[in-house]
């Protein structure tokens, strides 16, 4: 039987999504916390007006069709590694204006440790592996794509 201090079971998915519409860091606070919360990690991936050097106006983000089945599976697999957290993310797609986010997500747990372990991991897996793509406008007129996955 646990105790207090170990987590039971694997991490729990609050939201794993794709979202046409802002996203807010405080939507992904406010679902992840709860009464046996003693830490919440947020992260917000938000639109620079900058790139190697180069001034930055806009960016466009796409995403595959699988992309939302795909962002679900793999919080999953992230809160299977993190036991006793909850976990929520959310990737934007369309036009991004500088200051948007485009990437949302928060991990709660009952200490800090895990909370920021079980985040990074989060954001790291879904940048890496989300079909999601990013069309870069500079103020030059140039026009770049970038991957996600």
């Amino acid at each position: 039987m646990p105790t207090t201090n170990q987590p039971a079971g694997p991490g729990e998915v609050v939201f794993a999504g794709i979202s046409e519409t802002p996203l807010a860091v405080d939507v992904a606070w406010d679902a992840v916390e709860s009464d046996h919360t003693g830490a919440v990690v947020t992260f917000g991936g938000i639109v620079r007006n900058h790139d190697g050097g180069r001034a930055v106006t806009q960016l466009n983000y796409s995403a595959h069709p699988s992309a939302p089945a795909r962002m679900l599976e793999l919080v999953t697999e992230v809160a299977a590694r993190h036991p006793g957290t909850r976990l929520w993310a959310s990737h934007r797609v369309g036009e991004l204006h500088i200051g948007d986010a485009a990437l949302v997500a928060a991990a709660a747990s009952a200490h800090r440790g895990a909370a920021f372990d079980a985040c990074r991991d989060l954001v790291e897996t879904v940048k890496a592996h989300v079909p999601v793509w990013k069309e870069q406008f500079f103020a030059d007129g140039e026009v770049q794509w970038v991957g996600s996955a």
